[in-house]
């Protein structure tokens, strides 16, 4: 596994190429990452899918597919209703006839040129891409709706381990960094031996749906994520998980003020035993804080430079990218 600070291609080079797909993923490893960023679903038949959510008429063709009009539907997922095609309402075979097409269009016009050309992955697809990668290229895998899954009687545990057998890899495999927005999803991962550090991602006003269950369940109050990351809280996943994944906008708002009170938490996160990722760089103007801006279209690039080095300059151990050569360019 590459040393820290890790660059983390966030769902490949998804600035380049529609997100998830096998042109993603090997521009990013070109481009000199250190991991890449797969998020993980489930289909009907049991199959890890690679897919940023289950529903996903805004990243394939299946809108247009007639043969499967009759399967979109409506669904609660971790408290949102959402219309649209759901993963687990199609067996791996129905899912590798779509292909995938850019999630931005209007933002990145030059990724959605290339809608049609490439088809969804497995997660067993991606171990393969992996090691052809080298023996220290990291995974940094996010299970998405783990809640929801074991609902619908889905074990991520069990096919985990069960496409790592497949594709020959130990399940503490150093390679492997294991994430979510559920911490108990983490925690049994972690638990149980499977992958070689387990991160908590946190985020802005967001209560994690594990989290809800629980509180409706026990009849107290939620714990939101900034609750989480209070002292007490970090000191709760001090020697109970390896680190936490954070929106950059919780430690730095892009201001020089800003950037010294940044520095002390991910110091204090360190002095805790946890290491810190943060997510997400993105060069656009749509994606950059008000000071990093330009007068520009949103799709434009802006004062990425400056942003990038100041997201280091924080001393955290890794950033997540849409655009890791530019991460790798500025890391110091």
């Amino acid at each position: 596994m590459a040393t820290s600070p890790l660059v983390i291609a966030h769902r490949g080079a998804s600035g380049y190429h529609p997100e998830h797909t096998r042109a993603a993923y090997d521009s990013a490893i070109a481009m000199g990452a250190d991991a890449i960023e797969p998020d993980l679903v489930i289909s009907k038949d049991g199959v890890l899918i690679i897919r940023h959510e289950n529903e996903i008429s805004g990243t394939t063709d299946i809108a247009e597919r007639p043969e499967f009009a009759d399967r979109r539907t409506t669904k609660v997922v971790d408290g949102e209703e959402l219309t649209g095609w759901f993963t687990e309402d199609f067996t791996w075979a129905e899912l590798a006839t779509l292909t995938c097409k850019e999630r931005l269009p209007l933002l990145r016009p030059e990724n959605a040129k290339q809608d049609g050309q490439f088809g969804i992955l497995r997660f067993v697809d991606l171990l393969d891409i992996a090691d052809q990668a080298g023996h220290d290229f990291t995974l940094v895998v996010e299970i998405k709706h783990p809640t929801y899954f074991a609902g619908l009687g889905y074990s991520f545990e069990g096919l985990i381990l069960q496409d790592l057998f497949v594709a020959g890899w130990k399940q503490n495999d150093p390679r492997l960094i294991m994430e979510s927005f559920e911490k108990s999803i983490i925690v049994r991962l972690k638990e149980l031996g499977i992958g070689a550090q387990h991160f908590y991602i946190l985020d802005h006003n967001h209560v994690a749906f594990d989290e809800l269950v629980w509180s409706r369940s026990e009849g107290v109050p939620p714990i939101s994520n900034e609750d989480e990351f209070s002292d007490a809280g970090l000191e709760a996943f001090s020697g109970r998980l390896d680190g936490v994944a954070l929106a950059t906008s919780m430690i730095f708002d892009g201001s020089a003020v800003e950037l010294e009170h940044g520095r002390a938490l991910v110091q204090k996160m360190h002095d805790l035993g946890l290491k810190v990722f943060v997510w997400t760089l993105r060069a656009e103007n749509e994606f950059l804080p008000v000071h990093y801006k330009n007068l520009e279209l949103p799709g434009s690039y802006g004062n990425w430079q400056d942003y990038f080095s100041h997201v280091w300059d924080l001393g955290i151990d890794g950033v997540f990218s849409d655009q890791p050569d530019l991460a790798v360019r500025m890391r110091p």
